[in-house]
């Protein structure tokens, strides 16, 4: 993270905002003080003839941001996932960023793939096109499989795009730890652990194997969803550097001329994309995070394709439990309920009143279920819901803060399809469904069941443990001990026990 390439590479980039005129708009959105704003304005309009003018047709964040090239594309994409950190305005320009960036020659490609596969590119795929996407990290081509005729998908890395991302990286870690002494206001919003987060996710999408992988468990929790598709993962022919995928024929989702005239559905179409999201959250805690047009497609025979798994969410299974509880509260417009889950949940701290938390959630509640039914919004609800426990004191969730973001984009793309789309309509059996398999007689029997078996595993130590407490107490020069004094362990061991015991009687029962 050291050398003059860091400060040479934020000269480029403060040149640059100051000549696509960005400067000003992130910092207002970022809450800087006039003096901060003043002194980035001061500094970098006497070198904006260094920077690249970028494309004047896109907004001045957007054309920034793409003139910097692919780190940077790739930073504002996970950013506009986080309107926590950079706000929802700038988030909106972020989240429309353009990703399509010039391809690299088809047989940088194919080289690509001979080094990954260990075999030529032509010997393994007869036929291998010119790209058909060029992205910030990677490219798109169409092939087919020589053995076996087999129509798929090949994704390829870049070239040197590890070496270039990494540079970017230590820039940006670099600028993040100066803003932070610079700038005490950016403090709050945590600079140098939002480049942690980038770096991650970053280092992940230059692993394909981890996006192969993802691809794969996205397929295998979805093999039975009516409707819904998604590519088959070629493991033989897939590496760090090359992914493979079947082939996706379809209709692009965001054509509704050629999705009419192929004689699809529409209405059907949105209300799948949106029942299908929530399901893959609530049931799996494991979904798709960039379901936008571009990467969606539908199927001769109607079903929705989906791709492109470089940004997936998960969500734990209590979040999942909470997340049900809270839609469901607001479903049956039971806000003393969504209150007491939050607190039993610890996302609003113990002392606040419950009463006027209820009374809050109300007033988020109650004028959108006013509305008529085609203008009520389940992403405008978390919305309000977010500023709401933000007021109460709850501290900010990631997994929270992109699973609305990702509800935001779900319900754009069903509403461009069916305009009159009731989202509640949609929404209620799936959020029902998950309620009765997971919170009721039959998930506590499922619960106690599982505790069981994981106290199981420790049985046979408990004596032990037990009686190496008693043991290292009994040694001890001091006075007797009490009960109310005796080890953890000991209480553990107990404890256990007796919990075994119950489990076995509600499993006879």
């Amino acid at each position: 993270m050291r050398g003059p390439h860091n400060i040479w590479r934020l000269v480029q980039t403060l040149a640059t905002m100051e000549r696509t005129g960005a400067n000003r708009f992130v910092l207002q959105q970022l809450g800087a003080p006039a003096s901060v704003a003043a002194l980035a304005r001061v500094l970098g309009w006497p070198l904006k003839w260094l920077g690249e003018k970028g494309d004047p047709d896109l907004p001045p964040t957007t054309r920034a941001i793409t003139a910097l090239g692919p780190a940077y594309i790739k930073f504002g994409q996970i950013l506009s996932t986080r309107p926590d950190v950079v706000g929802d305005d700038l988030a909106v320009q972020l989240r429309v960023l353009q990703d399509k960036l010039p391809p690299f020659p088809v047989e940088v490609a194919k080289a690509t793939v001979a080094q990954e596969l260990g075999r030529p590119a032509d010997e393994v795929f007869s036929e291998f096109s010119e790209p058909i996407a060029a992205a910030s990290i990677a490219q798109v081509h169409k092939a087919r499989i020589a053995a076996t005729g087999e129509q798929v998908a090949v994704k390829v890395l870049r070239p040197n795009v590890e070496r270039e991302f990494r540079r970017d990286i230590d820039a940006f870690y670099f600028a993040a730890s100066t803003i932070e002494i610079l700038a005490p206001f950016s403090r709050r919003l945590r600079p140098t652990d939002v480049i942690a987060h980038f770096d991650g996710v970053v280092t992940g999408e230059l692993d394909l194997r981890i996006e192969t992988s993802a691809a794969a468990e996205y397929a295998a929790n979805t093999e039975g969803d009516a409707g819904f598709t998604v590519p088959r993962v070629i493991w033989p022919l897939s590496g760090k550097r090359v992914m493979t995928l079947g082939w996706c024929e379809g209709v692009p989702l965001g054509d509704n001329a050629a999705i009419d005239a192929a004689g699809h559905d529409r209405r059907a179409i949105g209300e799948r994309v949106l029942s299908m999201f929530l399901r893959h959250a609530l049931r799996d805690g494991f979904f798709h995070a960039d379901m936008h047009q571009g990467n969606m497609k539908v199927a001769p025979n109607g079903d929705v394709l989906v791709f492109d798994f470089g940004i997936m969410g998960r969500i734990d299974e209590y979040t999942r439990r909470v997340y049900a509880e809270i839609l469901y509260g607001f479903i049956r417009r039971d806000y003393r309920r969504v209150a007491e889950v939050h607190f039993e949940a610890g996302y609003v701290p113990a002392d606040r009143d419950i009463d006027e938390f209820a009374q809050a959630l109300r007033s988020v509640g109650e004028p959108i279920f006013g509305m008529e039914a085609t203008y009520i919004s389940m992403a405008k609800l978390l919305a309000y819901l977010f500023e709401v426990t933000e007021r109460f004191g709850m501290a900010t969730r990631t997994e929270l803060i992109l699973l609305q973001r990702t509800m935001v984009v779900v319900e754009g793309v069903s509403r461009s399809l069916n305009p009159s789309i009731n989202i509640w309509e949609v929404a209620k059996p799936i959020v029902e469904e998950y309620i009765k398999e997971n919170i009721g007689p039959k998930a506590l029997a499922r619960d106690l069941t599982r505790t069981a078996r994981v106290l199981a595993r420790f049985g046979p130590r408990l004596p032990d443990l037990a009686e190496a407490a008693l043991i290292q107490q009994s040694q001890r020069k001091a006075e007797p001990p009490r009960p109310s004094r005796l080890k953890p362990a000991i209480w553990m061991g107990l404890g256990s026990a007796l919990t075994l015991a119950v489990v076995g009687l509600v499993t006879v029962l």
